[in-house]
This record gives C-alpha cells, sequence and structure tokens, in this order.
C-alpha cells in the first residue's frame, strides 16, 4: 500500500485554502458594498459625459476656462471608464489581482495618468481665475486660450512622465506570486511621483486662491460707496417798494457711484436713483419759474 506524498497533500491543501481565499462567499455588508462602489462608477462616467457632450454641442462654452473645464471631465471619465470597473473587479476577488502582468500595468498607468491629470487641471482653473482677475486688461481672450491650451498639454505631458515612468524599468508594479498590483513602491518614484501629482499641485492651489482672496479684499475694501448728496436748498424772499419779489435757488444734486463689479440688482438702484435726483431738480426749478412768475 502506497504512502500519500505528504509533500503534495501540502500543497494541494494550501492550492485549496488559496482557491479558497479567492472565491470565499461573500457576506451582506459586502454585497452592499460592491452594489454602491458599481452605481458611483456609474454615476461618476454618466455625469462626466454629460458634462463633456454639454461643451461640446453649446457654442458658448467653446471658450476659456470650458475647455480647462472639458480636460477635467475627460480624465474623469477615463477614471469612471477604464479605472474604477478594474477596480471593482479587484474587490471582488479579495484585492487580488488575477488579471496578469500586463492589464496590472495598463491598470495602474491609467490610474496614476487620469488622477494626475485632474489634479493638474484643477490647478490650471485656478491659475486662469487668477490671471483673470490680476491682469485683466493685459490677459485677453486670444492669451486665454492659448495660455490655456499650453497648460492642458503641459498637464497631460507631466501626467504621462509620472504614470509611465515604472514602465520603464522604475519600480514594478505586478508580483505574481501574492497576486498583488499596486504602484511602484520604488522610494525614489513615491517622492517623485507624489511630489508632482499632488504637494506641487497643492502648494499652487492654495498660493493662487489666497493671492484671489487677497485681491478681491482690496477691491472690496477700495469701492466706493454709492451716495447721493442733495445740497441745502436756499430759498431768498426780497420785499421791494411796488411788489413782493421772490427768488428761489437751487443746488443741483451730487450724484457719485462706483459702477465697477455691481450686480443687476444694484446697477437697477442706481438708475432708480440717479431718476429720482433728476426728477427733484426738475421739480425744484419749476417751482422756481411759478415763484418767479408772481
Amino acid at each position: 500500500m502506497t504512502q500519500p506524498n505528504v509533500t503534495d497533500l501540502s500543497a494541494n491543501t494550501s492550492g485549496g485554502s488559496e482557491s479558497g481565499n479567492l472565491y470565499r462567499p461573500f457576506s451582506v455588508f459586502s454585497v452592499l458594498t460592491l452594489t454602491l462602489l458599481a452605481m458611483l462608477v456609474v454615476a461618476t462616467f454618466v455625469w462626466n459625459l454629460l458634462v463633456l457632450v454639454t461643451i461640446l454641442r453649446v457654442r458658448t462654452f467653446h471658450r476659456v476656462p470650458h475647455n480647462l473645464v472639458a480636460s477635467m471631465a475627460i480624465s474623469d471619465v477615463m477614471v469612471a471608464g477604464l479605472v474604477m470597473p478594474l477596480s471593482l473587479v479587484r474587490e471582488l476577488y479579495g484585492r487580488r489581482w488575477i488579471l496578469g502582468r500586463a492589464l496590472c500595468q495598463v491598470w495602474i498607468s491609467c490610474d496614476v495618468l487620469c488622477c494626475t491629470a485632474s489634479i493638474w487641471n484643477v490647478t490650471a482653473i485656478a491659475l486662469d481665475r487668477y490671471w483673470s482677475i490680476t491682469r485683466h486688461l493685459e490677459y485677453t481672450l486670444k492669451t486665454r486660450k492659448r495660455i490655456s491650451n499650453v497648460m492642458i498639454g503641459l498637464t497631460w505631458v507631466l501626467s504621462s512622465v509620472i504614470s509611465l515612468s515604472p514602465l520603464f524599468g522604475w519600480g514594478e508594479t505586478y508580483s505574481e506570486d501574492s497576486l498583488t498590483c499596486q504602484v511602484s513602491q520604488e522610494p525614489s518614484y513615491t517622492v517623485f511621483s507624489t511630489f508632482g501629482a499632488f504637494y506641487l499641485p497643492l502648494c499652487v492651489v492654495l498660493f493662487v486662491y489666497w493671492k484671489i482672496y487677497k485681491a478681491a479684499k482690496f477691491r472690496i475694501g477700495s469701492r466706493k460707496t454709492n451716495t447721493i448728496t442733495p445740497m441745502a436748498e436756499v430759498i431768498e424772499v426780497k420785499e421791494a417798494e411796488r411788489q413782493p419779489q421772490m427768488a428761489f435757488t437751487v443746488r443741483h444734486a451730487t450724484v457719485s457711484f462706483q459702477t465697477d463689479g455691481e450686480t443687476w440688482r444694484e446697477q437697477k438702484e442706481r438708475r432708480a436713483a440717479l431718476m429720482a435726483a433728476h426728477l427733484s431738480i426738475h421739480v425744484h426749478d419749476h417751482e422756481r419759474m411759478q415763484l418767479s412768475s408772481l
């Protein structure tokens, strides 16, 4: 009678347990979590696709900064269409990657590319707002279009450099032994990618919006209050030898307005106040003419 091979038995046991880990039954909580994740994938894809369709179909949106918004929507659509579904498959198998090395590299590259491009597109939008506020005279529409196109190109080039570096030997993304697929853990690449994809755009956005806040605060502080300052009316009554004579003198009202940055309601109130001031002046002139004729 032959004895069973202990090595083969242990290998089969370990393989069976590993297979059991891959295909373990789902709990109610895990099913609910995966359902919510699938709904999030669909909602993200549809929402950003609607943004793109709106920008393409409405001609008034074919200008800055809507081209920057379209670039950001493209990166988000790619995240929802390429990255998130494979992430969902990875979650189904207990965060183990069973799709092979090639698809792992594609997934990681698309993930880093799209997320980095989305962050840098937000930075480009912040820079466009800052220049349009602080340099509104020389930052014309033609200049904005040219600079926005340059920023979009630089955004995708920088994102491609960061995402494709592991494909040329800068770290490893896939481990066949443990069935793991993750961003390269090489220390030098980690510093490079985190600085270029997160810390640098974060510092730029914080600095730019701080400068925007300072510029807006300066404008509000230097803005003059809308005032209507009518001068005092002077009425002089003189008595002559033959008949009474009455002279009526009116000094015109001084009306001053600050029109920069006015809203529609403020402009409407300004016009109403100006009409009231002119009407008051005409009434006083009419009274003066009537008194002079007495």
